[in-house]
């Protein structure tokens, strides 16, 4: 990190851009996610599935399966796909897991050092604008069949509300209203979604609503993982409102997914 007298390089202290992602970029641009070039041929890559958000009256829920598959097979049972982005926001990946979580991992740097940078958090507006940049970074990955796309939301205090954007690989950026879903398992969760959304939903409702679409999703996609009563498995769900990102307890969860699997039982195995 420092030169042969002890000093930081010059990047380290010459001023410039509130953007991590910019001083990386002039300091060690090998560090980006977007730089590795290497072709992988036919090496199975984990990949991570399925991942909904839905507005309620006082935030929003973002809820994501624990399963990673590399092709045929299950690389993993208990992945994570939902994350703080940072303290009044929440971020879901899916496609290629690694080159994800690396670019969750930046994008909470990028926000933290905007913040301490400028004294001030950026805007909801500010962040989503930020991830769409980081994905276009992305898309020669893309291209090679590595991309990563996130699913961002967040609460809007000027708004008092809820808001749910979504991308395209190329970093396009779409502010969805009321609920979205990613992921191979997205067509059914959101068909769910549809079912189950209704304005005035409270919290509770909400999680219930997400982990009932990953339900859904799980029934007809092999990529997305259901809860798992036996091995303790369940989604990962998080709430953000005006109290900030709160992730939803593992025994609330156990609950939630007790009364799922108990309606549908009743109706038959159908949706209730």
């Amino acid at each position: 990190m420092t030169d042969a007298h002890g000093r930081l390089p010059r990047s380290f202290t010459t001023p410039g851009t509130s953007s991590f992602v910019d001083f990386l970029a002039a300091h060690d641009p090998s560090r980006l996610t977007g730089t590795f070039a290497t072709p992988l041929g036919d090496v199975p890559v984990p990949h991570a599935t399925t991942i909904v958000a839905l507005t309620f009256d006082g935030g929003v829920v973002m809820a994501g399966d624990r399963r990673a598959t590399a092709g045929s097979m299950i690389a993993s049972r208990q992945i994570e796909k939902v994350f703080p982005a940072d303290d009044s926001s929440a971020i879901g990946i899916a496609g290629t897991a690694g080159l994800a979580i690396e670019l969750v991992r930046l994008f909470q740097l990028e926000l933290e050092h905007y913040e301490k940078i400028e004294g001030t958090p950026l805007s909801l507006d500010g962040k989503a604008n930020r991830l769409a940049t980081m994905v276009r970074g992305s898309l020669g990955l893309a291209m090679q069949g590595l991309a990563v796309i996130p699913l961002f939301c967040g609460y809007d205090e000027s708004r008092g509300t809820g808001r749910i954007f979504s991308y395209d690989v190329t970093g396009g950026r779409y502010e969805e209203t009321e609920h979205h879903a990613i992921g191979s398992g997205s067509v059914f969760a959101r068909g769910s979604l549809k079912k189950l959304w209704q304005p005035g939903l409270d919290r509770d409702q909400a999680v219930r609503a997400a982990v009932t679409a990953l339900v859904d999703a799980a029934d007809d996609d092999s990529a997305t993982g259901g809860p798992d009563a036996l091995r303790r498995i369940w989604p990962v769900v998080a709430v953000v409102g005006p109290e900030g990102y709160q992730a939803v307890s593992q025994a609330e969860l156990a609950e939630v997914a007790a009364a799922v699997e108990e309606s549908r039982r009743q109706a038959g195995g159908r949706h209730p």
